[in-house]
């Protein structure tokens, strides 16, 4: 038996950059441990796993190197980019529809999760924290400067004591066009820093719109590899949009 995947480096214009997940489109999903023996062996924050209806929409599903997640935005990004930029989502997190919105970028109708402010555990040592919340399963931990993000070492024994999936470490931002900075940790999932987390930015969309007043935000997660996301408020939704590169093909034989 062969698989094909193909890797797309998500939320960039510039290969090596950005997010990458790898994404296989089948007739039918194959067992959940095969699934994850694949996502293993790709060893990206997301392997995806795409079956077409009789509708012309996709079931999807997300794979970390360790778990089976609810909500991946970047892995649903570079899907889109491989259908063409629109299409339509079953998942796990209900119905996910995208849509090209020019100039290369794919806008994508995602939930809004606003944390609310919590106690963080004393496990957390963080710098400059100044707000801690949390989500439906992530985590947000706002710190007073920008520099204190981007030069943040993080401890990872701290962060999973916070028992979420994920835990996004934020700042305004102090670049023009650059409304807010983020980092975001997963070692929970098996992801020790993820490079560009879309499903984060359903949370710090609405942190920061709230924090703003704004609807329309754009946010930099400034990991080694670095990404943009744009971002549009609407009620209980927030439009994310990102751009992909196409990176590879892969066959693997199983």
């Amino acid at each position: 038996m062969t698989l094909e995947l193909t890797t797309v480096d998500a939320f960039t214009d510039t290969p090596f950059a950005g997010n990458p997940a790898a994404i296989a489109i089948l007739d039918a999903f194959p067992p959940d441990s095969l699934m994850q023996s694949v996502a293993l062996e790709m060893n990206l924050s997301e392997t995806a796993f795409l079956v077409r209806r009789d509708d012309g929409d996709h079931d999807l599903r997300w794979f970390t190197p360790t778990v089976e997640v609810d909500l991946c935005g970047h892995a649903t990004l570079a899907a889109a980019h491989l259908l063409g930029g629109r299409a339509r989502f079953h998942t796990r997190s209900g119905l996910l529809e995208c849509a090209q919105a020019g100039d290369g970028w794919i806008e994508m109708d995602f939930p809004a999760d606003l944390p609310v402010q919590a106690d963080p555990p004393v496990e957390l040592d963080l710098p400059g924290l100044v707000w801690f919340g949390t989500g439906r399963s992530d985590a947000l931990a706002e710190l007073d400067e920008p520099s204190k993000v981007r030069n943040l070492v993080p401890d990872l024994t701290g962060i999973a004591a916070t028992e979420t999936r994920l835990v996004m470490v934020t700042a305004a931002g102090e670049r023009p066009g650059i409304d807010f900075v983020s980092r975001v940790f997963a070692p929970n999932a098996g992801i020790p820093e993820d490079p560009v987390t879309g499903s984060a930015h359903c949370t710090l969309a609405a942190h920061w719109g709230r924090r703003l007043g704004r609807d329309l935000l754009v946010g930099e997660q400034a990991s080694p590899r670095g990404g943009t996301v744009r971002m549009r408020l609407s009620g209980d939704r927030v439009v994310l949009a990102g751009q992909a590169v196409t990176m590879a093909h892969v066959t693997l034989t199983i």
